[in-house]
């Protein structure tokens, strides 16, 4: 809980909006740093241990588990975003908080009690088409991280003249998140143009010898450029956030 949240708690205390047991909850989630739901332990000290708040996964949850934490984090004057949700989960959400933001592509939700200052540029680049969907949960993660995200599509290694129309763009950002299928050299390529950090997402698209994605993350993970880092199979989220946090840090420390 930082001042302005805990100012407007004793405003709505003065103002009736709130009886004072309610306070008194509040204050106790918040310096015990844990909200409890039915369904979780709400880490609400994260933001202050990491630099952001706790970060819901979807997959397997309730509509009204997903609400739920995203109500406390909400309490709590926290920025609320969660991964893989479903049609379902969103549609629970934005009837509760309609300035919610939906991404149905990138299956993500963000919910902003406070607008980030924005600091940093991230530039996420796609091989294809297909591979659109983790993009987009890249791209939606470091924008909740408070960045300038750039979204370049379709550049891959089967036209590699469509990547020079880029190049300005890759080497003005802080950390390129960089996604591919198939046999995933994008990374490599474009590693080796640009003095930045490069995060290679491997992604589960491909033909029968693809095996699912782990082509991509083998040829990513013996890429020949250093500037390069790997994150899992479809890893959208994890991509943009490490994007996100290097871009941050150039611009002056998060806390």
């Amino acid at each position: 809980m930082n001042a302005q949240t805990l100012s407007e708690l004793f405003l709505r205390w003065q103002a009736n909006q709130i009886d004072w047991a309610t306070v008194e909850d509040q204050l106790r989630i918040a310096f015990a740093g844990v909200a409890p739901t039915p369904e979780a332990l709400v880490d609400l000290d994260r933001a202050r241990r990491c630099g952001y708040p706790e970060v819901v996964f979807g997959a397997g949850k309730s509509p009204e588990a997903v609400l739920r934490i995203f109500q406390a984090q909400r309490t709590a004057g926290q920025n609320a975003f969660a991964t893989r949700v479903t049609d379902e989960q969103a549609n629970v959400v934005c009837a509760k908080f309609p300035e919610t933001r939906h991404n149905s592509l990138g299956q993500t939700l963000t919910l902003l009690h406070f607008a980030p200052e924005i600091r940093g540029r991230v530039v996420v680049v796609t091989a294809g088409t297909s591979d659109r969907s983790v993009a987009e949960e890249a791209v939606e993660t470091a924008r909740w991280m408070g960045c300038e995200v750039d979204l370049v599509v379709d550049v891959g290694v089967a036209g590699p003249q469509r990547l020079l129309d880029h190049r300005d763009r890759f080497a003005a950002a802080d950390s390129l998140v960089v996604l591919a299928g198939m046999e995933g050299a994008l990374p490599s390529v474009i590693a080796g143009w640009v003095a930045v950090p490069v995060i290679a997402v491997p992604t589960s698209i491909g033909y029968g010898a693809h095996l699912g994605g782990f082509a991509a993350l083998l040829g990513m993970l013996n890429s020949c450029a250093a500037n390069v880092a790997v994150v899992n199979i479809d890893a959208g989220f994890k991509g943009g956030y490490l994007a996100g946090v290097i871009a941050r840090r150039r611009h002056g420390t998060d806390s």
